[in-house]
Parts: structure tokens; C-alpha cells; sequence
């Protein structure tokens, strides 16, 4: 990776930890709408942004409070969605990819710790992870794309 790339992923990661830190009451929990997540959406236009949303969720996630398997298990669900945006990214799929991956991974393990029946959590974290891919994610890559395509 050339140092242009890399500097784009650091900043990307930066970029993912200062919103979820900014807007830390609605990015963690069973109820979350982590904007940062609208940024999974990147690697359509920068493949290099892949491992800069990796290592800033994992650095996010320390802030959430669910301790490990957030941090790590968060970080992976956030990487493979990443690589499946990348890997269909002329397709619907790189847009639902984050949302659906994190629906139903990330509540595999945040039901247990809410004590919450698996599919309301699946339902309420897609659903967020959708507010932030439609709201933010969308005019984002759309914005985007104008610039570098």
C-alpha cells in the first residue's frame, strides 16, 4: 500500500473513532445509530478504506463498554462488511452488506448482554445501521463518487 493509501486509511479510521466518540450516547448498545458506520460504505470508491474502518471500530469500540467481544467481534463484523462492500461494489449488495451484517452478527452477542430477545435486537441495530448507511453513508459515496470517479 503506496503512502497516499495509507494515510487515507489512517484518516478514515480517525475519522470513524471522532464521530463515534462525538456521538457516543446513540453508537453503542442495543439501541444504537452509530453515523460512523455510514463510512463501511467507502471501500465502493477507496478499497484502501477496508482497514481504516477495521481498526477504527476497533478502537471505538473501547469507548462502548461491552468490553471484548464487542471489540473484537464489532471490529470483525465491520471488516467483513467492508470486504463484501468492496467485493460488490457495483451492486445493491455493497449497500446492504453493513446493514444486514451488523443486524444479525453483531446481535448474536449484544441480545445476550442486553437480555434482549435476538430478533428485536436484530431488527433495532439494522435498523440503525441503515439510518446511518441511508442518511449519512449514501449522500456520502454519492457525494464522492463526483470527485473521484
Amino acid at each position: 500500500m503506496n503512502t497516499k493509501k495509507l494515510t487515507r486509511a489512517g484518516i478514515i479510521a480517525a475519522i470513524y473513532v471522532v464521530i463515534t466518540y462525538l456521538l457516543a450516547p446513540f453508537s453503542f448498545g442495543p439501541i444504537q445509530v452509530r453515523v460512523a458506520e455510514g463510512l463501511t460504505l467507502l471501500p465502493i470508491i477507496f478499497p484502501e478504506s477496508i482497514w481504516g474502518l477495521f481498526i477504527g471500530c476497533f478502537i471505538a469500540n473501547y469507548a462502548g463498554g461491552m468490553g471484548a467481544v464487542d471489540i473484537i467481534g464489532g471490529s470483525l463484523v465491520t471488516l467483513l462488511a467492508a470486504f463484501i462492500t468492496y467485493k460488490y461494489r457495483n451492486s445493491l449488495i455493497a449497500y446492504l452488506s453493513p446493514i444486514l451484517a451488523n443486524g444479525f452478527l453483531v446481535s448474536i452477542y449484544v441480545h445476550k448482554l442486553a437480555g434482549w430477545p435476538y430478533w428485536y435486537t436484530v431488527g433495532t441495530i439494522a435498523l440503525g445501521e441503515a439510518i446511518a448507511i441511508l442518511i449519512f453513508g449514501l449522500p456520502l459515496i454519492k457525494y464522492l463518487k463526483t470527485k473521484f470517479n
